[in-house]
């Protein structure tokens, strides 16, 4: 299998401007469903301070497992159904490992994966995006397909984990987080993805080594990112 190795551009604080919010078909006034503009966007360091992607595990974890998703994406979805659990049996428990989430939404395919993106942060103000993820994933045949924006059936998805439906529908009928999921969106352009599930696994070194998107070769480079850590700490004794 060949692999690309892609260097990821160190962080730096940028300050962001002003967005402006693009809309679709059947949506409210202020409601952002597909990307914005913003100040520094064709800045890498820019980009990469803003992407913000979720991670389940340990934040400080020293080996990523990354997955760049479009929730819209049936390939995602069965990512989600199949590998994800795997990758939560072997490493949930490790401190070492985490799994990373960004968005990558790929409107011209999935038209409202990009209000999806933004509906899971909303369900993260309250501590809920793992769930949130979930719902999106299990249930990506009814909303996914719909004629207009499904407001309505992200916002019953809430309502279904048991979040704060007037607090999430305040954040979903809005302009938030559609800045964070743009700079996810062009983050993932500016490494060389071009569909998804696209799937990487970053060592601690700055650089992240692109997979198969099944649990072996994960699973494979991560043992390697192992043994390697624990190399290191045994040189360094």
């Amino acid at each position: 299998m060949n692999r690309a190795v892609i260097v990821i551009a160190a962080v730096l604080v940028v300050a962001i401007g002003a967005f402006a919010v693009n809309m679709s078909s059947g949506a409210p006034a202020g409601t952002a469903t597909a990307p914005v503009e913003f100040d520094g966007m064709d800045d890498m360091n820019t980009l990469a301070n803003l992407a913000q992607p979720a991670v389940q595990g340990n934040p400080e974890a020293r080996i990523r497992i990354i997955e760049f998703g479009d929730y819209g994406c049936p390939a995602c979805a069965g990512f989600y159904s199949t590998v994800k659990p795997q990758i939560e049996l072997a490493y949930g428990d490790n401190e070492d490992v985490a799994f990373v989430y960004y968005d990558f939404p790929i409107l011209q395919a999935h038209p409202h994966a990009f209000v999806a993106a933004r509906a899971a942060r909303c369900a993260g103000d309250q501590n809920m995006y793992w769930e949130y993820h979930g719902q999106l994933f299990e249930n990506q045949r009814s909303w996914s397909l719909a004629a207009s924006t499904p407001l309505g059936e992200l916002e019953s998805y809430a309502a279904a984990i048991g979040a704060n439906e007037d607090q999430f529908s305040s954040c979903l009928r809005s302009d938030a987080y559609a800045d964070v999921v743009t700079a996810n969106l062009e983050l993932a352009r500016n490494l060389g993805v071009s569909g998804t599930p696209t799937v990487m696994v970053a060592d601690g070194s700055g650089s992240a080594q692109r997979m198969g998107n099944d649990f072996a070769s994960i699973q494979q480079a991560v043992g390697a990112a192992l043994q390697g850590g624990e190399s290191g700490d045994e040189g360094g004794r």
